[in-house]
């Protein structure tokens, strides 16, 4: 990612320094309520505030402080005699967000759901006869669209998002029939045969997702590409022959793509007076994020909901759970790779939720990554080895046709994996994919009524399925001693658990993938079935546990920044590809769009999340090193606080002139998202970036005030930087000792600015002989220094 200088307040700073003209009150008001960190379409007012409050966060409704994004698939329409999920069974009080999955990419780039017709879920099917499916006939359209909208005029708190993409339509999309068109889809919509970006494409896509949401009354759209990674054979085996040749363009057209959506949907939204959203559903795997440089693209979204499960299946033969919120140090894929036996990798194991929470927790405010949980289950036969299965293997040559493997897991079928996908040939892919409804019902011995409907031909139970749990992983699985069928699954214990860690980490909430797997006991005293059905269970735990939570965690940074900004550009360059990634050593970038030469000597510090071990350094003699970590040794049970700090310096015999730049080899063991927080110290002056987007802060062309110079050295000296004790308190009481007294300024219609006070409310203060007033929690922040963008407005002399 290239830090760009020109966000709205950067754009507001230079008309104000060239012009002389103020931004508008509409325009302060909006970048109040803008998210820390997220990037702003230059020259566009964005009513954040229609969706965001002054501190940044969503507003969701009185009782949902955290988020519960469900995924509603198109697919379940009962249609076939299966269990149907339509838009009635939804626990709309329970949620806040439902991702409609899911739309794809057609062959002429535009964002599509098919043709209309009666035997369109979307738009054209009706459900005759099912309570609550009846359709509004002031609606143009029909299907699950229609339903959306008439149930959000009950829930208007409750928003909508598009889901564009999924495994099985990242490179191509299913058409009318049902049958997969290798064509469209993200791969070729991005980047041309050429690998240069398609940027015509990217246009057309972007256009009509602004038209598609506008349609049918979509608050945003949410994109699941799977996978824009250069690591070879990654994503749907389908896709290969496309994607294969494209790997070392992806993340450049993936890039482009979201800049593009911001951009257009940021312009639809001013244009409308109404705030679209923009999401991805992103990988936690550690080997697809090493492939994703630094997964440049967080600036441009609103929050990102982490696929947090698929981190073991059958795809190999290395036995573990879906879903495990943490590391035990034991993985046997880890382990088979010597990822524990690394030095270099620090013991971390990355294949677990909390490693992803931490690495996405490096370019984003904690309130901007939901945690996903799956609501379904993944599973072996023929396991050999483990504790009750767990971290055995369970291998086969006999892979699913189309797969392009030789040798994988062997998947669990029949009874086992009533979910299940077919292979080219039409054939059941052993995958052990059950709803957790389902799941519930092996557990408790109980043979249910569904089984033939799903295809199940044997339908009697062999052996019992006894359920585990490991708290060290925050796991629980099913195992058949008889079988040797190991099911990795969900249940309340552990979504409680994980619902308990998103409060405790100020995580913005929690995905779930899908609602149609959640459970609830149908009992025969209630004239029901006696067996587990589809239910809320699980969302209901969410939503209570969620419902009474502290606010999220809305800003990025762990200590003070300066609010003065320098336009110096950062942007990671020059990544390998795939396997020849390791260790993982691009360039950095460094332009000086100032107005000022940096001397030799100037300091660069920059936070990178502790996803990675705290042992990055370069190799170009700019003396970098980590000068803080949160974090030291393996991560079972946990990662500890979020960041490594880094120090580099220009050598003394090099200058950094207006327009120059120079570029920096930086190594570093495990994957980490774009590096945020920089600061830059030119001589004795210390500067943020424009590029970090962070709130409060205000654009310079490098000459700063002698004031300002003061607080800003004070705020954040080199050895506060390096104290993991650093806090805003700490930089509030050095901001304090380099100004007037306490007493300065002083007026008597209100009290005096106090360094050591927080003011978590609206608060009237003087100071300088101004009165100023803050627009959002803060502490420490020097009311006179604050400009135009920042905290405190100023109301005038006193």
């Amino acid at each position: 990612m290239a830090f760009a200088a020109t966000a709205a307040a950067g754009l507001a700073g230079l008309l104000m320094g060239t012009l002389g003209v103020a931004p508008s009150a509409a325009a302060v008001d909006n970048q109040a309520c803008r998210p820390d960190g997220m990037y702003t379409t230059p020259g566009v007012d964005v009513p954040y505030c229609n969706v965001y409050d002054t501190n940044g966060r969503e507003q969701m409704g009185a009782d949902h402080q955290r988020r519960v994004i469900g995924y509603f698939t198109s697919w379940r329409t009962g249609k076939d005699g299966t269990p149907a999920y339509l838009v009635n069974n939804i626990p709309w009080d329970k949620v806040t967000h439902l991702n409609y999955a899911f739309a794809h990419v057609a062959s002429d780039n535009t964002l599509s759901v098919g043709t209309d017709g009666p035997n369109n879920a979307s738009t054209g099917m009706t459900f005759p006869g099912v309570a609550g499916a009846e359709m509004d006939p002031s609606l143009p359209y029909k299907g699950h669209f229609n339903l959306l909208t008439k149930y959000k005029k009950q829930y208007p708190n409750v928003k909508t998002m598009v889901s564009v993409g999924g495994w099985a339509e990242t490179g191509g999309y299913f058409d009318d029939s049902g049958k997969r068109v290798n064509s469209g889809g993200f791969y070729s919509m991005t980047v041309n045969a050429d690998g240069s970006v398609n940027q015509a494409g990217i246009n057309t896509f972007a256009d009509s997702a602004v038209n598609f949401v506008k349609k049918y009354g979509f608050n945003g759209v949410d994109l699941d590409y799977e996978y824009p990674t250069s690591m070879k054979d990654a994503g749907n085996p389908l896709d290969y022959s496309i994607s294969n040749a494209k790997r070392a363009s992806l993340m450049k057209g993936y890039a482009a793509l979201m800049k593009t959506m911001r951009e257009k949907l940021d312009r639809a939204s001013a244009a409308d007076g109404k705030y679209y959203l923009l999401s991805v559903a992103a990988p936690s795997s550690g080997y697809l994020l090493r492939g994703m440089e630094t997964f440049q693209v967080t600036q441009y979204l609103d929050y990102v909901n982490i696929m947090s499960y698929d981190l073991h299946g059958a795809w190999n033969k290395y036995v573990g759970p879906n879903a495990a919120l943490y590391d035990d140090g034991k993985d046997a894929e880890l382990a088979a790779a010597n990822v524990y036996g690394t030095s270099q990798y620090g013991g971390i194991g990355y294949l677990n939720g909390d490693w992803a929470v931490h690495y996405f927790r490096g370019a984003m405010p904690a309130g901007r990554i939901n945690l996903g949980v799956p609501y379904y289950t993944r599973g072996f036969q023929n396991v050999q080895g483990g504790t009750n299965g767990l971290w055995g293997t369970a291998s086969t040559t006999n892979c699913p046709a189309g797969s392009g493997l030789t040798t994988c897991g062997d998947g669990a079928v029949g009874i086992d994996n009533i979910w299940h996908d077919l292979d080219d040939n039409g054939k059941e892919s052993p995958a052990g994919s059950n709803p957790m409804w389902h799941a519930k019902n092996l557990e408790n011995g109980v043979v249910p009524d569904y089984l033939s409907k799903y295809g199940v031909s044997d339908t009697s139970l062999k052996g019992s399925y006894a359920r585990n749990y490991s708290a060290a992983l925050t796991s629980p699985w099913l195992w058949n001693a008889d079988k040797k069928v190991f099911l990795s699954t969900e249940d309340d214990q552990s979504i409680g658990a994980k619902a308990d860690y998103v409060v405790n980490q100020g995580v913005g909430g929690a995905m779930i993938w899908e609602l149609a797997g959640d459970y609830k006991w149908d009992a025969t005293a209630n004239g029901g079935k006696g067996e587990y059905v589809q239910g809320n269970t699980m969302t209901s735990l969410l939503y209570d546990k969620f419902k009474s939570a502290s606010a999220y965690g809305a800003t990025r940074s762990t200590i003070a920044l300066p609010q003065q900004t320098l336009p110096i550009d950062v942007s990671f360059t020059n990544f390998a590809l795939g396997d020849n990634n390791y260790p993982i050593n691009p360039k950095i970038h460094i332009v000086n769009n100032s107005t000022v030469t940096l001397p030799g000597g100037t300091e660069f510090q920059f936070d990178y999340s502790n996803s990675a071990p705290s042992n990055a350094a370069d190799q170009s003699g700019f003396g970098s090193k980590v000068i803080r970590a949160d974090h030291t040794g393996n991560n079972i049970g946990g990662l500890k606080g979020t960041y490594n700090r880094v120090s580099l310096k220009l050598p003394t015999w090099q200058s950094l002139a207006p327009g120059a730049s120079v570029d920096v080899a930086f190594v570093y063991y495990l994957p980490v998202s774009t590096p945020a927080n920089w600061t830059v110290n030119v001589g004795g002056t210390l500067y943020g970036i424009a590029g970090d987007y962070t709130r409060g802060t205000t654009a310079g062309t490098g000459s700063p005030s002698p004031s300002s110079s003061a607080s800003a050295s004070a705020s954040a000296s080199p050895s506060q930087s390096a104290s993991p004790s650093a806090s805003a308190s700490a930089s509030a009481s050095a901001s304090q000792s380099a100004s007037p007294s306490a007493s300065a300024g002083t007026c008597s219609g209100a009290p005096s600015w106090n360094a050591g006070t927080t003011y978590a409310t609206v608060t009237k203060v003087s100071w300088k002989g101004h009165y100023y007033q803050n627009k959002w929690w803060t502490a420490g922040e020097d009311p006179s220094l604050s400009g135009a963008w920042g905290v405190w407005t100023d109301l005038g002399t006193c």
